[in-house]
């Protein structure tokens, strides 16, 4: 397993990357039915396997250090029709898979990443403020 985590033993690492592949399975398997977020994800998404491979190594490269994940998740993101609504909702979400799956330590370091995220995300997607006081794509 490539890694930087060496304090971990082989069978640690292979729990935890269990226990990461199952978050995300269960994450997108309720944003996929989500009111909200399931119109976004299901239009975006053409094979789900690859794309559940995909974020569980963007997650094993948070949390292990892996080196499996090489891309940048903004540029996949910013022409997606994501709305203000959409972070609070993805995060709930994400938190009750996270702290089902992972372990604590796990679940506030996946969180924390998670939430900067979602704030760099609004900012280069909503840039500005519209007459009153919400986040816009364009000045307003």
């Amino acid at each position: 397993m490539d890694t930087i985590a060496p304090e971990r033993s082989e069978a640690e690492l292979q729990k935890t990357e269990k226990a990461i592949a199952d978050c995300v399975a269960d994450f997108y398997g309720k944003a996929r039915k989500d009111d909200l977020l399931g119109p976004v994800f299901n239009a975006a998404v053409d094979d789900w396997d690859v794309h559940l491979r995909v974020v569980a190594n963007f997650w094993s490269h948070v949390i292990l250090k892996t080196d499996r994940y090489k891309g940048h998740p903004y540029v996949v993101h910013v022409h997606q029709p994501i709305e203000p609504q959409h972070f609070p909702r993805w995060l709930a979400l994400f938190e009750e898979s996270a702290r089902k799956f992972l372990s604590p330590a796990e679940a506030d370091i996946a969180l924390g990443k998670a939430r900067h995220m979602a704030e760099s995300f609004k900012a280069g997607l909503f840039p500005f403020r519209d007459k009153d006081g919400n986040p816009a794509k364009h000045p307003g």
